[in-house]
C-alpha cells in the first residue's frame, strides 16, 4: 500500500509542476509591447554606442546559445562576445530596424519571436553596405528586463526576399 501511495504522491506532485494556466490575451499583448519596446530600445542602442551595446540585451546565464549568419553550430556568450568585440572594431555605425517582427509569449517569463531584420552598416574604410536577415529565438525575462536566451540568424538575399505580414508585425 506504501508503494501506490509514493507512486500516487509522486504522480501528483509531477503533474501539478507541469500544469501553468495558459496567458490571457490581455496579459499576451503586455508581454508583447514589453518586448516591442525593449526591441526598440536594443536597436536605439545599437545605432547610438555600436555592437558593444549588444551586450545588455544578451542573457549572460549558461544557457545562452546563438547560431550567428555563416555558422554551422550555436556559439556560447562567450564565443559570441569575442566575436562582437572584434567586428565592433571594424564598424563605424551601425542602423537596424525590423521588417517584420512576431512575438509569441509563451510565459510570463518566456517568449519567442521571430521576424526579419533589414540593416545599414558603415565600416571604417569608408564602406556602407545593407543586409537583411531572418531571425528567430527566445527571450527571458530577468530582473533587469528581457533578454535574449537563445536564438539563429541567417542572410537573405536582398533581391529575392519575400517579406509577409501579419497582425503582430511590426514595420
Amino acid at each position: 500500500m506504501t508503494k501506490y501511495l509514493t507512486l500516487l504522491l509522486s504522480f501528483i506532485l509531477l503533474v501539478s509542476c507541469t500544469i501553468s494556466e495558459p496567458l490571457s490575451e490581455d496579459e499576451k499583448a503586455l508581454i508583447r509591447d514589453d518586448i516591442l519596446e525593449m526591441f526598440g530600445h536594443y536597436f536605439d542602442d545599437i545605432k547610438r554606442d555600436g555592437l558593444m551595446a549588444e551586450f545588455r540585451y544578451l542573457d549572460k546565464s549558461r544557457d545562452f546559445f546563438w547560431a550567428p549568419p555563416g555558422y554551422r553550430s550555436a556559439l556560447s556568450y562567450d564565443s559570441v562576445k569575442i566575436i562582437l568585440k572584434e567586428n565592433a572594431r571594424h564598424l563605424e555605425k551601425v542602423e537596424f530596424s525590423w521588417d517584420t517582427l512576431q512575438v509569441f509569449p509563451i510565459t510570463h517569463e518566456i517568449a519567442t519571436y521571430s521576424g526579419v531584420v533589414k540593416g545599414v552598416i558603415h565600416n571604417t574604410f569608408g564602406d556602407v553596405s545593407s543586409v537583411l536577415m531572418i531571425e528567430s529565438g527566445t527571450l527571458i525575462k530577468r530582473k533587469d528586463g528581457w533578454k535574449l536566451l537563445s536564438g539563429q540568424s541567417a542572410h537573405l538575399d536582398i533581391q529575392d526576399s519575400k517579406v509577409i505580414s501579419t497582425t503582430d508585425s511590426i514595420k
